[in-house]
Order: structure tokens, then C-alpha cells, then sequence
């Protein structure tokens, strides 16, 4: 399994986003849909990771720089069919350790009440997030969940392997990249 920062350019990554998207349409009124389409995540303050087993797409990640201090965690995707695998945990630790190379004091997100969501909920509890309140530009609402994890200690030295928010990525398929992960399963 590995993590590669990815420019959006795969078919199976915009298949996986439309899933995501259809789901979360499905989930929540869509005044409360807070996920980001292909186009938004090509912004310059997000950085969107895929995880991949050989050429198996097995999920997604993304972080959005808020402040220099304060990252947002986004469109966190396991295909339904690749579920188990440890994917979602592996990009979840990955999007912490940039987070902590950027030197950000805090990672927030925001996901859904829906029982569908428990999982998420469940895995972001397990790596240190806490129950918090909207952040950012989001409103207190019934359909949503925020959490934060607070990034103790003295933040970690930046580090050129990661682009930060607004660097372009390499081009998608290149194994060897700086910019990839190796995670055993």
C-alpha cells in the first residue's frame, strides 16, 4: 500500500469522488454537504492524497491549509468495495504527519451525524481528535460533527518532500516520487 500526493487526473479518482459526492447527497440535506467536488480540490490551499495497492485506487485524503497554525482534514473516501484494508486509517495518519511537518498546531474536520458516519467517527476518535464546535466558515447544524486534534509538543521541522498547499504535485503514477508513502498493511 502506498499514499502519493495525486493531481486529480485518474479516472478511478473521479469516480471515487463521485461516489463520495453521491453518498453525502444522500446522507444530508444539500445546504449541509460540505464535500468538495474534482474542481475544488484543485485549489491552491489543498493538498489531496490517494492510497493505492499496485494499480487498486483504495482511498483519499485531502488537507486544506486555513491558517499557517490550522489544517482542515477533507474528502476522506474508502470505495465500499475496498472497506477493511486500512486505507482510511493510513491516510488519516499520513495527513497528521504533514500537518506536523507544516508546523499547524491544529487539524479540524467536519462529517456527518448519520449513523453511516460511526466508522469515520470511531477512526478519527482513535488517532486523538476530540468532539469540538464549527470552525471556519461552517454554522452549528444537525447533520454535522466536528472534531479537532490538537498537534502537541514543538511542531516538526517543514519537510520538502510534502508540497505544501498551492505547490504543484507531481503527475499521478509515478511510484518512486518523493512525495509517496510506503505503508504496510
Amino acid at each position: 500500500m502506498h499514499i502519493e500526493v495525486d493531481d486529480l487526473s485518474r479516472h478511478q479518482v473521479h469516480a471515487l469522488l463521485e461516489e463520495h459526492l453521491a453518498n453525502m447527497y444522500e446522507l444530508s440535506p444539500p445546504e449541509q454537504v460540505f464535500a468538495l467536488d474534482l474542481n475544488q480540490l484543485k485549489a491552491g490551499d489543498i493538498t489531496f492524497w490517494t492510497v493505492w495497492q499496485e494499480d487498486v485506487l483504495l482511498g483519499c485524503g485531502a488537507l486544506k491549509e486555513l491558517t499557517p497554525a490550522h489544517g482542515e482534514i477533507k474528502s476522506m473516501r474508502t470505495p465500499a468495495a475496498a472497506r477493511g484494508r486500512g486505507a482510511g486509517r493510513a491516510v488519516l495518519v499520513h495527513i497528521i504527519s504533514v500537518a506536523q511537518q507544516r508546523g499547524y498546531t491544529k487539524l479540524s474536520l467536519e462529517t456527518g451525524t448519520h449513523p453511516v458516519f460511526e466508522p469515520a467517527h470511531k477512526l478519527y476518535l482513535s488517532q486523538g481528535f476530540i468532539m469540538s464546535g464549527p470552525f471556519g466558515g461552517y454554522q452549528a447544524n444537525e447533520h454535522s460533527v466536528f472534531m479537532e486534534l490538537v498537534l502537541c509538543g514543538i511542531p516538526s521541522p517543514r519537510s520538502g518532500a510534502e508540497p505544501r498547499a498551492g505547490q504543484q504535485p507531481r503527475p499521478s503514477g509515478t511510484q518512486n516520487e518523493p512525495s509517496a508513502s510506503h505503508v504496510s498493511p
